[in-house]
Order: structure tokens, then C-alpha cells, then sequence
């Protein structure tokens, strides 16, 4: 698959659609399933509140994984994404509701990096409950 999206077509600034991302305890079990990551913060309310957390929180590399989804979405080819990093600076806390809480990501074209590879960088914003949860969240973006 090739992304969808044409470097022609984009320039510094070019924002991406924002997305919110529910997250819910049943999330984190099946992730912590996927990911062979059970470590107790991630499932246990008492254990994550004796360590001085406020509540069970979301892994990073789920949060991680649910901000790309901006980037994978509006490419149309999760391949296209060719390099990702972030900083986590905020655990995700999540309530015992069946609501959870939710991850806001937006995203907007930093820069275009190289006219031959059609690369540009898109710097990532992932927000809960109005504090930001990832910095220096960027990822390289190779487009059709």
C-alpha cells in the first residue's frame, strides 16, 4: 500500500484531522495481552495508588500506539510512517467506569524534509484531561 496523501499537496502547516481515543480498563487488559506487559499499574487500582500513582494508567506504548493513528489515518498506510518517537511526560490515568477517559491527538506538517524522498515531519499533540501526555511527539512521514 502507498500513502494516499501527495507531497505535492502538502506544505509546512497542513494540519491532519484530530481524533479523540476512548481508553478504558478492558482496553488496557487486552493490551497488556497483546503486549505481554502486565505490570500491576496498568490493571490494579490499589497497587497503582501504593506506588503514588492516582489511579490504574495507560501503558505508554498504548498511548504511543493511539497517537500514530492520527498519522497511519490520514496516510492510508501505516508503512508510510518511517520514523516515530516521543517523550512521555504525563501518565494517562483511567478510571474504573465504562467510560474510561480519552486521548485528544492532533497533528500538523512541521516541516517537508527531502523533495527526492517526499519526507515530512508531523509534530503530534496528545492531550487527557487537558494536560499534554506526550512531548516531542514526531514522526517521518514518507508520502506518494
Amino acid at each position: 500500500m502507498t500513502a494516499r496523501i501527495a507531497y505535492a499537496d502538502v506544505e509546512a502547516g497542513t494540519e491532519l484531522p484530530a481524533q479523540v481515543f476512548p481508553v478504558t480498563r478492558d482496553a488496557l487488559v487486552r493490551y497488556a495481552g497483546a503486549s505481554g506487559d502486565f505490570n500491576p499499574i496498568h490493571w490494579s487500582e490499589r497497587f497503582a495508588k501504593d506506588v503514588g500513582l492516582p489511579n490504574v494508567i495507560a501503558h505508554g506504548m498504548f498511548t504511543m500506539a493511539e497517537a500514530i493513528r492520527v498519522v497511519t489515518d490520514w496516510t492510508g498506510d501505516p508503512a508510510a510512517v518511517v520514523e516515530y518517537g516521543v517523550r512521555f511526560t504525563k501518565p494517562v490515568p483511567v478510571p474504573d467506569t465504562d467510560a474510561g477517559t480519552t486521548i485528544e491527538v492532533s497533528a500538523k506538517v512541521s516541516a517537508k524534509l527531502d523533495d527526492e524522498a517526499r519526507t515530512v515531519r508531523v509534530d503530534l499533540t496528545a492531550m487527557n484531561a487537558g494536560l499534554k501526555v506526550l512531548g516531542m511527539a514526531r514522526a517521518v512521514v514518507k508520502l506518494a
